[in-house]
């Protein structure tokens, strides 16, 4: 939930996909074998390139077994990715685990377990809230209280959820609330001295073989719980199938059943519309969906969806605003491609889906490969004023190996290859709040202007960067796909650098 302000670029040494082979993956198997067929798998993902232009990988696995997997380049197997709310379920699954260790019970008291943070009266509402309530997103907040809550405050988040007013009895009334998962993993680790990430390592993390899972934790050292959670698709896949397998992994049991049969149901309701999948019904931390089903979700379309009734399980990751259409094209392809028992092989159909899903790409930038500017300003350094990205100078250098995007920014120096009609290398991006992976791609849009898409590639934000060439001085445009504000960051000027 971070803003991304793109700062420096940095050439990185070791691309993600020549990373050590992972832990054992899942059992693999012909999609026909498990009963879909390969055409509505390949419907699927052509409709999905159509339509939303924006998914970043997806896995089915039918029956236990990995039917169909791909990333759209530059995204890789190897990365991990940014799951935002869909870390909601794993934090969910430390309290159940909790629970079961008799560590914290559904019925605990909110504020009672955190006395040092109580509001000197409190209120009866609060005194009433118990972890039920913060599972089932039924805290009894408003919404324009519950904006009062930021996790950038210089306030422990603990004592900034106990002091915001609670309008409505817990439990009677559903509104969706990062901060109330927040406080669930600070429950967590009151109760059993770990954080999440480090009470959910050998507990779910790695069983699962999940490998290097990464969390976000709050200045407090609480693992934030309602996002920040980084693994890759097959570990989603192989959550999914957890639950799936109701909490049985291996012939041993990591999860109670009786805990993921209340943790995916209908805890609370959510709206009425038949027709909406984010009104079917809350559970703890997991949304029910239509068709029966059940997921976890998080922004821009990184989905973990349970299929009960069809014994499978779909793993995507996106960086999109229609998280809607994604779902749709799962429920109009996948659900009703999916037959009880194995289908008669078909050669061709499986290879046309073998061929797609070793050339799935995101759009690299369209354009010219040179321009009448081009010479002029290779290599031209282009300083800016002081600017909140810290950006110092920028330069394109053009020679026999392609295009170079060269930055400085905060004393840093980069060279970054850019593709042509391709994603470039893997790099390393600079940002206000870390660093991020990227590949980029780019073209002259127009005589005076060279466009580069630059992707996060552990991430759903691609940073599309405009440079036009106006007499002396470059003016620099920059806009993100998706984001949690304003996509579109300030323009920026620069003037040539002295030689």
């Amino acid at each position: 939930m971070r803003p991304l302000l793109v700062l420096c670029l940095v050439a990185s040494t070791t691309a993600a996909s020549d990373a050590p082979p992972p832990r054992p993956s899942l059992p693999r198997s012909s999609p026909e074998a498990q009963g879909i067929s390969s055409s509505a798998i390949l419907a699927f993902l052509e409709a999905a390139e159509e339509k939303i232009d924006a998914v970043h990988s997806f896995m089915l696995v039918r029956h236990g077994n990995v039917v169909a997997e791909g990333w759209w380049s530059p995204y890789v197997k190897n990365d991990p990715h940014v799951l935002f709310s869909l870390s909601k379920s794993f934090t969910s699954t430390a309290v159940g685990l909790a629970v079961a260790e008799g560590r914290l019970s559904l019925d605990d008291s909110v504020l009672a377990a955190f006395p040092e943070d109580a509001p000197a009266e409190p209120s009866d509402n609060l005194k009433a809230m118990r972890v039920r309530d913060l599972l089932a997103m039924s805290t009894g907040h408003h919404t324009r209280d519950l904006e009062k809550f930021s996790f950038g405050g210089p306030e422990r988040l603990t004592k900034q959820f106990l002091a915001l007013p609670v309008a409505h009895k817990p439990g009677t009334h559903f509104l969706y609330n990062t901060p109330a998962t927040y406080m669930l993993s600070a429950m967590v680790q009151k109760a059993t001295g770990a954080t999440v990430l480090d009470y959910l390592r050998p507990r779910l993390f790695e069983p699962l073989g999940i490998e290097n899972p990464t969390w976000e934790a709050s200045p407090q050292g609480i693992t934030i719980g309602g996002y920040g959670l980084k693994v890759k698709t097959e570990d989603i896949a192989r959550f999914g199938q957890l639950y799936l397998q109701k909490g049985l992994w291996g012939g041993k049991r990591l999860l109670p059943a009786e805990w993921i049969d209340a943790a995916t149901a209908r805890q609370t309701s959510n709206g009425s519309n038949p027709e909406s999948d984010w009104e079917q019904g809350y559970g703890y931390q997991f949304w029910r969906s239509r068709h029966g089903l059940y997921r976890g979700d998080g922004a821009f379309g990184q989905f973990g969806i349970v299929m009960e009734e069809q014994d499978a399980v779909v793993a995507i990751t996106s960086g999109t605003k229609d998280m809607a259409g994604v779902m749709n094209l799962v429920w109009d392809h996948l659900l009703p491609g999916m037959k009880k028992g194995p289908l008669a092989p078909d050669p061709k159909a499986r290879q046309a889906l073998g061929r797609k899903l070793a050339s799935l790409s995101l759009r690299p930038q369209t354009g010219n490969a040179s321009s009448p500017r081009a010479a002029a300003v290779s290599g031209k350094r282009y300083a800016f004023p002081a600017n909140d990205d810290k950006l110092e100078s920028l330069a394109l250098e053009m020679g026999g190996e392609g295009v170079t995007l060269v930055s400085r920014a905060a004393g840093r120096e980069s060279r970054v290859p850019v593709g042509r009609a391709a994603w470039g290398k893997s790099a390393t991006l600079f940002t206000s709040t870390g660093e991020e992976r990227v590949a980029a791609s780019g073209a002259w849009t127009a005589d005076d202007t060279y466009t580069a898409k630059v992707c996060l590639h552990e991430s759903p934000f691609v940073a599309t960067l405009a440079l036009k060439f106006k007499g002396d001085e470059l003016v620099f445009d920059r806009d993100f796909n998706v984001g949690f504000g304003p996509t579109k960051r300030p323009q920026l000027i620069g003037r040539p650098e002295p030689k």
